[in-house]
């Protein structure tokens, strides 16, 4: 039988925001669960800024954004301590939110990134 998860409040979340006591929240909207990643903090690739800037909070749009890889994403599991309590009013109108951006053709930065690289080369090269 499954251990049934702790229920935290983002308030006790918000309390775990050190380099000794690390937890950030990951998921989508109904589903947000909360992890203790204190001990992890050394061993992330992309060192334990990434993590510190977020810690207390919840982390799972740059979670998402960073595209982990499956293998992040397991290795993740074993940090769970519970999950995150949601008023089910916000929790509804972050998933309403969540699935409207998914048909909104993505984040326009995106695209608009390469485009200013290009810009800025061709304004290089024209004045050098």
């Amino acid at each position: 039988m499954a251990e049934e998860l702790k229920v935290f409040t983002v308030d006790e979340v918000a309390a775990h925001k050190t380099t000794e006591d690390c937890w950030i929240i990951v998921g989508e909207a109904g589903a947000k669960k909360v992890y203790d990643v204190t001990k992890y903090l050394d061993d992330h690739p992309g060192g334990p800024e990434i993590i510190l800037d977020l810690a207390g909070q919840d982390a799972n749009e740059e979670f998402e954004d960073i595209g982990h890889s499956t293998d992040a994403r397991k290795a993740l599991d074993k940090y769970l301590i519970g999950s995150l309590k949601e008023e089910p009013k916000k929790a509804a109108a972050a998933k309403a939110v969540t699935a409207s951006k998914g048909t909104s053709g993505g984040n326009p930065s995106l695209f608009l990134f390469p485009i200013l690289i290009a810009i800025l080369a061709l304004l290089y090269k024209m004045n050098n």
